[in-house]
């Protein structure tokens, strides 16, 4: 079987937010499964010294701008939050939880999360609304709290942000394919190429 998808990606992304609502098809296309694998990017700019990009000089207007953008012409749902960027804890120690329930509900809650922070803008870095938001597709909300707070879950996210690091993982969206890194919601076309080719 063909190897899957690793899929990188932060909540405070809004790039992340859109990969993810087109990953899962575009690996459905070649037969790939999606492994969901969210990350801290504040950890991960401790190491690349990098800032978010509505905050970088220059950089800010244009992302904002960008991604309203972006959002419209690949008909995405989107409105910069209210409280941007925000701690991505609570809701990546819920999606790793749910690894044993398979890639599909790790998609669903995936997605209902970054509905709630980029669409309806509610502030899913706090524990209670992730839990509300999780009830939302079927989960327990108190079993989500626990989660939350368990210390298994806090040191699983930490390992697995230190391992994508150690990875070269520096950015969301960020999917490696077969061992071959791209980095940006703009590069799943490339994704889609490389997959449908073998590589170039």
């Amino acid at each position: 079987m063909a190897n899957p998808i690793q899929f990188y990606y932060d909540f405070a992304s809004p790039y992340g937010y859109m990969a993810a609502t087109k990953i899962s098809a575009l690996a459905a296309k070649y037969g790939r499964s999606v492994e969901w694998k969210p990350i801290l990017l504040g950890v991960v700019f401790k190491v690349t010294g990098g800032v978010p990009l509505p905050s970088a000089p220059l950089k800010g207007d244009y992302s904002r701008r960008d991604m309203e953008r972006s959002a419209r012409l690949f008909k995405v749902p989107y409105k910069l939050p209210s409280k941007f960027p925000i701690a991505g804890q609570s809701p990546a120690r819920v999606i790793y939880s749910l690894e044993s329930q398979g890639a599909t509900r790790q998609e669903e809650v995936t997605l209902a999360l970054y509905r709630a922070y980029m669409v309806d803008d509610r502030d899913i870095s706090n524990p209670e609304v992730t839990a509300d938001v999780a009830a939302s597709v079927g989960m327990d909300r108190q079993k989500v709290l626990d989660l939350i707070a368990d210390p298994e879950m806090k040191e699983k996210l930490k390992a697995e942000t230190e391992a994508a690091i150690a990875r070269g993982v520096f950015g969301s969206p960020y999917i490696v394919v077969d061992g071959e890194p791209f980095w940006g919601f703009d590069r799943l076309e490339h994704v889609d190429r490389w997959l449908q080719n073998g590589g170039w």
